[in-house]
Order: structure tokens, then sequence, then C-alpha cells
């Protein structure tokens, strides 16, 4: 496996992760494009997971949000990736280049049918169930 990062929206990494993007939550989840595919700019770096072939199988995106907090967004693993460590090994990247550039958490809003994934690594509940493109979610952190 191998990851690969971006905060330009002209890479090869984010067309990959847009394209993983469409099919988990456009094609699997139903949420409308115009909901899915927002306007962001070079402070949000994009991540994506690529397995033995060269194939990017997950992704997710992290943007600064104060001065100690990075917002995580959008991680979703192909149907056929999941269950494969995708997803955990990116999120645990994520937190390791966070720490390194003087983070002091991480925050997502996790789809509450995800939250024990989260939990897994570390990540605590906090705050109300809230809802989010007609689903279910909650504010989750991970201390750095």
């Amino acid at each position: 496996m191998e990851i690969k990062k971006s905060n330009q929206s002209s890479s090869a990494v984010y067309a990959d992760a847009i394209k993983i993007r469409q099919a988990v939550f456009i094609g699997e989840q139903g949420i409308a494009p115009a909901d899915e595919l927002d306007t962001v700019t070079s402070a949000t770096w994009h991540y994506v997971a690529y397995d033995e072939q060269q194939r990017p199988v997950a992704t997710a995106r992290m943007t600064p949000e104060s001065a100690q907090t990075l917002h995580v967004q959008r991680v979703a693993t192909l149907k056929a990736a999941r269950g494969l460590g995708y997803a955990r090994k990116l999120l645990r990247q994520m937190s390791v280049d966070g720490r390194q550039r003087g983070y002091q958490r991480l925050v997502l809003g996790a789809q509450v049918t995800a939250q024990s994934f989260y939990q897994q690594l570390g990540f605590e509940a906090i705050g109300a169930v809230f809802m989010e493109a007609g689903l279910r979610h909650q504010q989750m952190q991970l201390a750095l």
C-alpha cells in the first residue's frame, strides 16, 4: 500500500480522491453531487491510499480549522477494499502529519454507522448527534 497526498485540485491524487468519493458517497449512499462535491482551497490536503496494483482505494482530506485543530472529512473506501485496513492506515498517516505540523487534535463528523471504526483509532465522541446530507453524524475528536 502507498499513501499519496496533495493540496492541488489539478493533481492526479485529487482526481483519484474525487472518483472514490463519487463511488461511495454519491453512488452507494445517494448523496446529492451538489452536497458532496464542494469547493476547497490549497489549505486542504487530500490523501489517497493505493493498493499493491497502484489502484486508488481509500481517501480522506483534512483542513486546518484553527491553529491547534485539523478537520478531517470525506473518509471513504471503495466497497471491494473495505476491511483491509486502508482507511485505518490513511488516518494514522494523517495523525502523524498533523502532529508533525504542530496541531493538537483532529476533529471529524463521523457517520453514526462508522463511529465504532473511529473509536478504535482513539477518537472520542463529543456533542449531540446531528444530520448532514440526510445521514446521522456524531462529532468526534482525537488528541494528537
